[in-house]
């Protein structure tokens, strides 16, 4: 089958080019157990960062690590290796099936797709009826209502209160990555597509018949896109580019999380949203002990919290530990916040919904 290259890939750039995190190397003599693996990129600095290696070490394993595009790993000769880690459920379980592995897959961390925006545009939206502000703070932006207002055509002018934003101007619309080559773009046509299609999963040929004439408009719109969510999330903090831009909450969160800066940036959760499971497939009995260990560990479970990520372990970790810094607040618990989560398609009814974005 032809596979969308990049789809549900690296959240960084560099998404589907093999490349070293730790040279590959022998097991050492020390009682050190090596584990060999292939990851997605977006996981790279978690498993380079010194505190992440010694805990591990203290536990007698060195992970030993190459990257690729997540669904590129289920085509991949995975000869050697103890280890799959994609960013995705969906991948994963292909790489199971394939390889006739048995038991579950460990899904040691996850991270929602998220809208950002600067506050004094969020707060337009919130005026139109586009977004909501908690109690809590925490804000959520509503998918139908931007939905009805792609369909609508309608711009930025049509709406009030945008009188001194020069920045809003033309259509209004969500930047989101090239569907073909990243996975945020593709996660993006699956929540568009569940929500077009009456809350229920493109499931075939005639489901993407029903909504294939949005995806395609919510992709034309924004003309060109870009390969990584990396590029359009540093020109918003660059103050450059789009007033809404899609990413991974684990891109702002990461950033709090280690004390950076970012301005008046305002996370806005869709009420209809879909996460990054990041999922790892013990290919050997090293490859599950390392999975149970990301999963168990409370020292790797905050560590993972330090990139952004929330770990399946503990959901309160996450919410703890960043709404407890300086910057935007977060949703500690997503379906306290009533934030809903969308299926996504199978691999053959994904690629045929980047088709019809593209207009093929």
């Amino acid at each position: 089958m032809r596979r969308v290259g990049g789809v549900l890939a690296a959240l960084v750039l560099l998404g589907g080019v093999l490349f070293a995190v730790l040279h590959r190397a022998p097991a050492d003599n020390g009682g050190i157990t090596v584990v060999k693996g292939v990851i997605g990129s977006e996981k790279r600095e978690f498993f380079a960062d010194p505190e992440v290696v010694a805990e591990l070490k203290a536990q007698h394993l060195r992970v030993d690590a190459i990257t690729t595009g997540s669904w590129q790993m289920a085509d991949a000769d995975l000869t050697g290796n103890d280890f799959a880690f994609p960013a995705s459920l969906s991948p994963a379980e292909e790489i199971r099936a394939k390889r006739g592995v048995s038991g579950e897959p460990v899904r040691p961390f996850y991270s929602p797709l998220v809208v950002i925006a600067h506050a004094p545009v969020a707060e337009v939206l919130r005026a139109n009826g586009l977004a909501a502000r908690a109690e809590s703070g925490v804000w959520t932006f509503r998918m139908d209502q931007y939905l009805d207002a792609v369909r609508r055509d309608r711009n930025w002018s049509d709406l009030k209160d945008v009188a001194g934003h020069a920045e809003l101007a033309g259509a209004v619309y969500v930047t989101t990555t090239d569907p073909a080559t990243s996975s945020s773009g593709a996660l993006h046509l699956a929540e568009v597509s569940y929500l077009a299609n009456e809350r229920r999963v493109v499931s075939d040929e005639a489901g993407v018949g029903r909504v294939k004439d949005l995806v395609r408009k919510v992709t034309a719109m924004q003309g060109d896109q870009k390969t990584s969510s990396d590029g359009p999330f540093k020109d918003f903090l660059s103050n450059v580019g789009s007033p809404l831009v899609l990413v991974y909450e684990s891109q702002v969160a990461a950033l709090t999380a280690q004390g950076r800066p970012t301005g008046d940036l305002v996370v806005l959760y869709p009420d209809t949203t879909v996460s990054s499971d990041h999922t790892m497939v013990g290919l050997t009995d090293k490859g599950k002990k390392l999975a149970d260990l990301l999963r168990d560990d409370a020292k790797l479970r905050a560590l993972a919290v330090r990139y952004g990520f929330r770990p399946q372990g503990d959901p309160g970790a996450f919410g703890a530990a960043l709404n407890a810094k300086a910057g935007p607040v977060f949703a500690p618990d997503l379906s306290a916040a009533g934030i809903q989560q969308a299926p996504v398609p199978a691999v053959k009814v994904l690629n045929q919904l980047v088709d019809a974005a593209k207009g093929k």
